[in-house]
């Protein structure tokens, strides 16, 4: 029987997943994933932070399975033979196929900074996110016998998207954090370092301003303009003056790297032309030396013919290609003509905590309140997309109004 390999349960992986279920041409499918769960990746930041427990943001991939048509097997992708049609994993197993999905998601990247890895903490998973939250709060806890102020201070490396969104529910949660240090919430110190001045430029400048600006007015510390150059032990050195180089230190207890991400290293282990573990792909969304490969999500560079770059990797990107995969994958089996990806954003909405956040609905700018209801909204329909009813009622946000 013909055999279509799934590599990774994100977004991408589970889209083509569930449409690849839905078909009645005989075929089986084998999804591998190193976790027993799938997570929302966009709601990490609510996880590091405590305002949100693990439990709300994953769900179970045997939800999801249809046992008659998908086998999951847990475990590790270690490489990806192309040419002999096989998937290697780190239990030493072999898994041949006659189509691939590769879909293993992003891992954090350092961009050769000394100490990141070191002194830096990662927001890139569940095990990741939940770590922040423990050392945040050990911090809090310490600083009741230590009174170290660098115990109150967190500084977020890197004022991209998922930088902003963390830094808007660490504010949120400053008040349980400063309960536990036993201080007033003021004293809880906010501190974004970054490389460049225009921040979030998938915005218009005045609505990127307007959200860094509410961030600034709940006391939030940007220092903009700041390339790190170095993370020491609860440090953080960044160039003060680019004309001279001059360089300044911040110190805190709390680090976190939010600065950029990269496609899985497999992709670069198996020997695909990558960069940063990302492959430039064909229209239909294949490898551009294996038709029988797709290449979606994180580890995969699309082009947008309107600005010539490549699109920004985006869950609702992601969900887009695992569409039009699966497409593509039921038209090759039953000798059909593939379909070039086209893809048109339905906007993007940046949360700042739970009743705010902005960004835009197509091309509509929305801010405040109503931005944190259609930013829920879009929580609730990639649930739909990827778990169905099921897992909107049981995990859905419908806490629209509080």
């Amino acid at each position: 029987m013909t055999e279509v390999l799934i590599l990774g349960a994100g977004y991408a992986g589970l889209r083509t997943l569930k449409i690849l279920q839905q078909s009645h041409t005989d075929f089986h499918i084998t999804l591998v994933d190193q976790n027993n769960y799938h997570y929302e990746a966009t709601d990490l930041h609510e996880l590091a932070t405590g305002n949100q427990p693990k439990e709300r943001i994953l769900y179970n991939i045997s939800d999801v399975i249809k046992p008659d048509k998908t086998t999951f097997i847990q475990g590790e992708v270690v490489n990806i033979n192309r040419d002999d049609k096989n998937v290697s994993l780190k239990d030493g197993k072999k898994l041949s196929y006659d189509y691939l999905v590769v879909s293993l998601g992003f891992e954090s990247e350092s961009f050769g900074i000394d100490g990141v890895e070191e002194n830096a903490l990662e927001m890139v998973n569940i095990d990741s996110a939940e770590s922040v939250q423990k050392h945040i709060l050990a911090r809090m806890e310490d600083y009741r016998e230590s009174k170290n102020p660098d115990d109150l201070k967190i500084v977020v490396c890197g004022a991209g998207f998922t930088g902003i969104e963390l830094l808007g529910a660490l504010h949120e949660a400053t008040p349980k954090l400063a309960k536990t240090a036993g201080v007033d919430p003021k004293e809880i110190q906010l501190y974004c370092v970054e490389a460049v001045t225009r921040l979030l430029p998938m915005f218009d400048e005045k609505l990127a301003g307007w959200g860094i600006d509410k961030l600034k007015s709940w006391g939030i510390n940007f220092l903009t303009g700041k390339p790190i150059k170095a993370i020491k032990p609860n440090t953080v050195v960044y160039e003060d003056d680019a004309e001279t180089g001059t360089t300044s230190e911040l110190k805190a207890n709390t680090i976190i790297w939010t600065t950029g991400v990269r496609g899985s290293h497999v992709m670069n282990d198996s020997g695909f032309s990558q960069r940063r573990g990302r492959v430039m792909v064909k229209a239909d969304l294949t490898d551009p030396d294996f038709a029988n490969v797709y290449i979606l999500g994180d580890v995969s560079a699309v082009m947008d013919e309107e600005s010539k770059r490549p699109y920004p990797t985006t869950a609702q990107i992601a969900i887009a290609m695992g569409t039009q995969a699966a497409e593509n994958i039921e038209n090759q089996l039953n000798n059909k003509p593939t379909s070039p990806f086209k893809f048109k954003s339905l906007g993007s909405v940046a949360s700042i905590g739970n009743t705010q956040a902005f960004g835009l609905v197509g091309k509509t700018p929305v801010r405040g309140y109503p931005a944190s209801v259609v930013k829920k909204g879009i929580m609730d329909r990639s649930l739909f997309e990827l778990g169905g009813t099921k897992e909107v009622m049981s995990k859905g946000r419908f806490d629209f109004y509080h």
